[in-house]
């Protein structure tokens, strides 16, 4: 008898780990849950400079104004673990993905961008920036998630 599988683990990157990478750790979740698919997920940053701080008020807010809830948790810098623990990390630029193949050469293969394009940071920008950073978080999380979900 076959031991059972682990559920894939994924690690969403952006600069500060308070607005695209939490919006993608919340889509994956909350949409693996609809589909009954079992996933690993957590968020993180390239940057130090927002340790602990939660989600962004207008990322959450864009989170729930489409019923998705943003898990409550502080951001964090990524850790050389997580290349070990985790089967895809997924940066929201290609300075993201660079910086991350730079910081562990050996795990590059798991480092991909979550889209083709980069997915704009909307810290400085409105609501309107914030909605359109959900809607291409959210083309890159249904992909990722249809790839999860093949055998």
């Amino acid at each position: 008898m076959a031991a059972p599988s682990r559920p894939p683990r994924v690690l969403f990157i952006c600069t500060g780990n308070i607005c695209r990478s939490p919006t993608a750790h919340a889509l994956l979740l909350h949409k693996a849950k609809a589909a009954g698919l079992a996933v690993e997920v957590d968020s993180a940053a390239i940057q130090s400079d927002s340790r602990g701080w939660p989600a962004d008020e207008r990322a959450v807010a864009q989170a729930l104004r489409r019923g998705v809830a943003m898990p409550e948790r502080g951001a964090r810098q990524v850790r050389q673990r997580d290349f070990e623990h985790y089967d895809h990390v997924i940066g929201m630029t290609r300075h993201h993905c660079e910086t991350l193949r730079g910081l562990a050469p050996g795990q590059a293969a798991k480092v991909r961008m979550l889209l083709d394009s980069d997915v704009p940071d909307p810290w400085y920008g409105s609501e309107a920036d914030f909605s359109h950073a959900f809607d291409l978080i959210e083309r890159g999380v249904d992909s990722l998630l249809e790839s999860l979900s093949k055998p």
